[in-house]
């Protein structure tokens, strides 16, 4: 019976491991597993590149609007600083006339004589 118990105890095993999978199984699955990761990672360096480029172009873009907003600020800087004090508008000044005393009376104020046109006193 001893025999018996023993054959049977070897039949089993073999069985048991006959019944797995073979080495070709085996390294099939190892491939496909390899394959899978290699396609997670080619993907994920394509996200990563793609999410890169596009912080790069985000940069690019957000450099170039502070460059403008600098120098529409430069702009309004200088224009405050330029038209910040408005010219005085000129006043017109009446330019005397050679040779005519401006006061009208000779002189001497507002009297009744008659403007002497060399300036002088005039006497009657």
């Amino acid at each position: 019976m001893k025999k018996v118990i023993y054959t049977v105890a070897v039949a089993a095993t073999f069985l048991i491991v006959s019944c797995g999978p073979s080495a070709e199984e085996i390294a099939k699955k190892e491939a496909a597993r390899l394959d899978s990761i290699a396609k997670v990672t080619a993907d994920s360096l394509a996200v990563i590149e793609q999410a890169k480029q596009q912080a790069i172009q985000d940069s690019i873009k957000a450099a170039a609007e502070k460059a403008i907003q600098d120098s529409i600020a430069a702009a309004e800087e200088a224009a405050k600083k330029k038209g910040g004090s408005k010219p005085k508008p000129k006043v017109e000044t009446k330019k005397p006339t050679p040779g005519v005393n401006q006061t009208g009376a000779g002189g001497r104020g507002n009297t009744n004589e008659q403007p002497n046109k060399t300036g002088a006193a005039g006497r009657k």
